[in-house]
């Protein structure tokens, strides 16, 4: 029995949740997702409670994993989800051309990412970048490959990480006595 998947879903009152065969849209005022559905899960909507319910036990490995994707849509629609990103070492920053994102790595040219249509980028200070959107799984991405760009070293700890997270440091090479 699938707690994750028997969790009822309570919907805003600015979100508006609706179900067409296979397909659940929800609505909010941040944008507009869709998912499809598996065949074996049903998905209903009764005054602003959601439930996703599994016919049989075959389906039950996506019963979880819709709930949670239908939760995630309903609090990206209403909230948002944001990833902040700071650069950590001897000139490397951030900025921003229109649709692109410049980034200065400590390479002998700068890399240019293009920024998707329904993420928004903004870079409060030069060495700082707070991704938002909607879909938790394009700014997690969009996060990610911006991270994977310079990924953190361990023994200066330069390079991209997230605002939050610890780099274990390691000890560099001690002179000897």
């Amino acid at each position: 029995m699938s707690r994750i998947g028997n969790r009822i879903l309570n919907v805003p009152e600015n979100v508006t949740v609706t179900v067409n065969g296979n397909e659940v849209t929800v609505k909010g005022p941040k944008g507009e997702l869709s998912t499809k559905v598996n065949d074996g899960i049903t998905v209903t909507v009764n005054d602003g409670v959601v439930k996703v319910e599994r016919k049989d036990d075959t389906v039950k490995n996506f019963h979880g994993t819709m709930n949670a994707l239908i939760a995630n849509m309903i609090k990206g629609v209403s909230e948002g989800f944001v990833k902040q990103l700071e650069a950590v070492g001897v000139g490397y920053r951030f900025t921003l051309k229109g649709n692109t994102l410049v980034l200065n790595l400590g390479k002998s040219h700068p890399e240019e990412v293009e920024i998707p249509a329904d993420i928004q980028v903004e870079v409060p200070s030069n060495t700082e970048l707070t991704i938002r959107g909607c879909n938790k799984e394009k700014v997690g991405e969009f996060a990610a490959n911006i991270r994977k760009l310079r990924q953190p070293e361990p023994y200066k700890g330069k390079g991209i990480r997230y605002k939050d997270e610890h780099i274990r440091r390691k000890v560099g090479k001690k002179a000897s006595k």
